[in-house]
């Protein structure tokens, strides 16, 4: 199980080539069964990185629900951007608790109303990442290179050259305000989840760090050519993860006897090594290195509605800088949710029947006028 996963359960063409069937999606069985996107791969040739490095090519992997709809000149007025946390990938967003409250007819994303685009970000899901081959030579992206190869993949990819909102949680969080400032206007109105627009310092850089030092320490890892799992060291980085997505109630309820607690963790820690890749969490982990939207925050003029929860040990409400922050744009309101038996820490993000209902005022406050 990747990171954004294990947050969430413990909380045409000349230049690019694009394979995808647009058609609306079918409803899902249930409300506890996930909807199932339609797959597509874009690739962005000669693709040049921040720092520097290219790849030949840049595989964006993603999925969609329902069906692009284009205005009286041509161009889709219905497409929302939904962006996944660090490690996970488009499904990661097709959970029952998240896509079943927001998909279904009549509610605030029906996919048969609106034109639904997950990706896989890069070095994660199905998308370009290390563990491909490349090892520790893949390109160093971050969050600026994925954005930009978002926006390529859109443009180039899917044809669409305007959002009606984009909403990512946690790294997809982080995301959307980089989205906000750097392509102004692109999306009509932006829903951030569970982050902060400040430089990755403090204790959330400390435990990233050390989620990438414990792997590079660990003598199996061999600078990323491993002949076994370095496990000592990537069960120590998933220790890290599980802690940073925490939050002491949800915990004590799932284990509420000393048995359990240690049962749980022993289950966890089995079930996320075996699926983790050492190189690739290196890399995700390390993204967020040089992200700090705070001087650019004025540029964003769309309406923003940016939810965090109380109990994110990843971004604590005593920090106060949400609240310092929220002033810098012109059309944001902020929102920290208080802590119930329904939020889930971090993972909160994900569970859409607690927020929905500031959804459902963003689309009201932003609706494009005619």
């Amino acid at each position: 199980m990747r990171y954004a996963a294990l947050l969430v359960a413990i909380s045409l063409m000349a230049s690019c080539s694009v394979a995808q069937t647009m058609s609306s999606v079918a409803q899902p069985i249930s409300p506890q069964t996930p909807y199932v996107g339609t797959p597509g791969d874009f690739i962005a040739h000669d693709f040049h990185f921040g720092t520097g490095e290219t790849l030949p090519e840049l595989k964006l992997h993603y999925l969609t629900l329902g069906s692009p709809h284009r205005d009286a000149a041509g161009h889709v007025d219905n497409a929302v951007l939904l962006l996944h946390g660090t490690g996970g990938n488009a499904h990661s967003l097709l959970v029952p608790p998240f896509s079943s409250v927001l998909f279904g007819p009549g509610q605030p994303l029906d996919s048969l109303h609106y034109f639904l685009i997950l990706p896989d970000d890069i070095g994660q899901g199905d998308s370009s990442k290390p563990s491909e081959g490349l090892h520790m030579r893949f390109p160093r992206y971050d969050y600026d290179d994925m954005v930009r190869s978002q926006h390529q993949m859109l443009l180039d990819g899917l044809h669409v050259d305007h959002l009606r909102l984009i909403l990512g949680t946690s790294m997809g969080c982080m995301q959307s305000f980089v989205w906000g400032e750097t392509y102004l206007g692109f999306a009509d109105a932006l829903m951030p989840l569970a982050c902060l627009p400040v430089q990755i310092a403090g204790r959330n850089r400390m435990m990233r760090y050390m989620i990438i030092e414990n792997i590079k320490n660990d003598p199996a890892w061999k600078n990323g050519e491993y002949t076994s799992e370095p496990m000592v060291g990537l069960r120590a980085a998933n220790e890290l993860l599980f802690v940073m997505g925490s939050a002491p109630l949800v915990q004590q309820n799932a284990a509420p006897t000393r048995d359990a607690a240690e049962k749980y963790i022993d289950n966890y820690l089995t079930r996320a090594t075996a699926q983790s890749d050492p190189n690739n969490m290196i890399y995700y982990v390390d993204a967020s290195r040089n992200y700090d939207p705070s001087a650019n925050l004025s540029k964003i003029n769309v309406p923003v509605m940016w939810i965090n929860s109380a109990d994110d040990f990843i971004n604590p409400p005593e920090l106060g800088i949400a609240e310092k922050m929220v002033g810098q744009m012109p059309h944001a309101q902020f929102v920290m949710l208080p802590i119930t038996d329904a939020t889930r820490g971090h993972g909160t993000h994900t569970q859409a029947a607690i927020w929905k209902d500031y959804l459902v005022k963003l689309h009201a406050e932003s609706e494009p006028k005619k």
